[in-house]
């Protein structure tokens, strides 16, 4: 966690929610109760909207507390605060007082508008209290949200850590170039969702600090940034299966840049548009993305199913396929 600083949370459920598949992918097979535990209930971690969903380490706690500061209620969360006044404070006061709870545990959640983001009210009034800090993840049973009070989710220690924006940008763009070794400045930013104008401004107090230099990277024809602790192996050796949302590929000009690899998720396009597949995943063996596979548990029959796969141009078939099948 500390290596990748966040890992980013999607609900999409098709072979293995995102998260697994980012700790698979780096560990090999373990106990996913146990992770589970670990990220929820330990009391090491928080989520927040950092690169979307994710959840991180609660020592960059303070780092987001400029983010809660100055949320500003836009769309529902403003519908709701004109037209159920009073509603965000009964609300919170309900947590306080029976926390942590799931939207539905709320006395008066309200109806639901829609299968996907259709939120109900009291599904609004609790991501607002998020967003702005209020209320963090204590748990998440099935997946689903538990919140409870910030102060009782994320220790005091990490709370009172808070910086205010410019030193906490200057500090998240440093994570970023650490968690990706080498990066341009548009891949640095996009990690923590920090915009490009704010990035530039900001950057040169991340290289005056000595721990990010300038390099020259072959065939990216922009200027490139490698931390210090970043290191060069000799050889890279092994394959894995790559989320969509793996912090390796999430910035698809990065991946076209590192890998030649032109990556769209295809879940929103109709079937018979796509190309690749419903919910595909790269393959990565010895350092390159040689193919990419959609893949669907059948949870019924306990089988992970392959519904296609597609060889990248230039890698050998066969021993792509046999790797492929091996893991």
């Amino acid at each position: 966690m500390r290596r990748l600083q966040l890992v980013q949370l999607d609900s999409v459920n098709v072979s293995a929610r995102t998260h697994y598949w980012v700790f698979f992918s780096r560990l090999g097979p373990y106990d996913r109760d146990r992770l589970d535990r670990w990220l929820w209930r330990s009391g090491e971690h928080f989520e927040y909207w950092a690169h979307e969903a994710s959840i991180l380490p609660q020592e960059s706690f303070g780092l987001f507390a400029h983010r809660m500061r100055h949320a500003n209620p836009q769309g529902r969360a403003a519908a709701l605060m004109d037209e159920h006044p009073g509603y965000l404070e009964a609300v919170l006061e309900e947590v306080w007082q029976r926390g942590p709870l799931t939207v539905g545990d709320l006395s008066d959640p309200g109806e639901r508008t829609g299968p996907w983001w259709g939120y109900g009210r009291g599904k609004i009034a609790l991501e607002w209290h998020f967003r702005t800090g209020a209320v963090n993840v204590a748990d998440r049973p099935n997946f689903h949200r538990m919140y409870d009070l910030t102060e009782r989710v994320v220790a005091d220690r990490h709370r009172g850590d808070e910086l205010e924006r410019d030193a906490a940008v200057v500090a998240l763009l440093e994570k970023s170039a650490l968690a990706l070794g080498v990066g341009t400045l548009a891949d640095i930013a996009d990690y923590y969702r920090i915009r490009m104008p704010e990035a530039r401004r900001l950057f040169p107090h991340v290289l005056e600090k000595g721990s990010v230099f300038e390099v020259d990277v072959e065939g990216w024809g922009e200027p490139a940034f490698r931390h210090i602790e970043a290191t060069i192996p000799r050889r890279i050796e092994g394959t894995a299966l790559l989320s969509p949302f793996d912090p390796l590929i999430w910035f698809r000009d990065r991946a076209l840049r590192v890998f030649g690899l032109h990556y769209r998720i295809e879940i929103y396009v109709p079937e018979e548009k796509r190309i690749h597949g419903y919910y595909v995943l790269p393959f990565l063996m010895d350092g390159e993305i040689v193919a990419r596979v959609d893949l669907k548990t059948d949870r019924k029959a306990s089988v992970l199913r392959v519904r296609a796969a597609h060889l990248e141009d230039g890698h050998p078939r066969d021993e792509v396929a046999r790797r492929l099948a091996a893991h």
